[in-house]
């Protein structure tokens, strides 16, 4: 019994809608026409803000100074793209791999940004990804431009020498004194010594402690010649080398230019690499 209650009711809920509409002057073909006209008009509506360049755009906006998270995921892009350091680039003998890490650090919190719908990171002119270093961020669309630097650190780990025991200045270096460890060769301006072979000998010019990086500043430059010594001068070019014989005015250390007076009474500028010898290569 309830069910055919039920069921009444429905039907007359059903055929009670077609005359509502009719007592309020709708007809039915009307109706169906609006709903149409509406669901066009939803669909249009949402289409236009899917497909508008807004919702397209790929890079987030810096919308006040406080999106420093926005201007962090600009610089960790734009390393992604670097080529990082590799001991490729390098005259790594034991061929071991280095391993770079990337370190970011803060920006001026006293800095104040403008909005920006468009911002640039880019790598500064003479910069490059070792140590200390920074990369730029300029906006490039905005009611006012700006352009600022975010401290960068890239740490290179890698073979190189250290000391065994504490080293003291003057003292000579001996194959004992050093081993192979991995350092940070990022970590200071002069170069990590790699070879055992280019340092052995040679004085040392400040203190060092056990494990403790040796630097090419670390050590005294050699004196292959002193001043007034005889020295064998080579002229090396393409595809030939010319030999000469003349008199040093100054010492001869290594890295530095000696200047050198040959027989005909002609000076001339010339490296020293070895025991006085001097090369000038054109």
């Amino acid at each position: 019994m309830e069910t055919k209650l039920l069921n009444h009711r429905k039907h007359s809920d059903t055929a009670s809608a077609p005359g509502l509409l009719h007592d309020l002057g709708f007809e039915p073909f009307q109706v169906w026409a609006a709903l149409l006209s509406a669901l066009v008009w939803l669909l249009l509506c949402g289409g236009a803000v899917l497909f508008s360049p807004s919702a397209q755009a790929q890079q987030p906006t810096v919308s006040s100074a406080g999106d420093s998270g926005v201007l962090q995921a600009y610089v960790q892009t734009l390393l992604h793209e670097q080529a990082l350091p590799s001991s490729n680039d390098s005259k790594n003998n034991n061929h071991t791999p280095w391993r770079v890490e990337v370190v970011l650090g803060q920006l001026d919190p006293r800095l104040k940004l403008a909005p920006c719908d468009k911002v640039k990171a880019y790598v500064p002119s003479g910069m490059r990804l070792w140590g200390n270093t920074r990369v730029g961020l300029r906006c490039e669309q905005g009611a006012v431009r700006w352009n600022v630097f975010w401290p960068v650190s890239v740490k290179v780990w890698g073979q190189a020498l250290v000391a065994v025991n504490t080293l003291r200045p003057g003292a000579s270096l001996t194959q004992e004194d050093l081993r192979l460890a991995e350092v940070d060769l990022a970590a200071h301006a002069s170069p990590a010594v790699l070879r055992a072979q280019d340092v052995v000998g040679r004085t040392l010019s400040r203190p060092l402690q056990p494990g403790q990086s040796l630097r090419q500043e670390d050590v005294k430059a050699r004196r292959w010649f002193a001043a007034g010594d005889m020295v064998r001068l080579t002229v090396k070019g393409s595809g030939f080398s010319v030999g000469a014989e003349g008199t040093a005015l100054t010492a001869g250390d290594e890295g530095q230019c000696a200047r050198i007076r040959l027989d005909g009474g002609r000076v001339v500028c010339a490296d020293p690499v070895g025991s006085r010898q001097v090369e000038i290569t054109l």
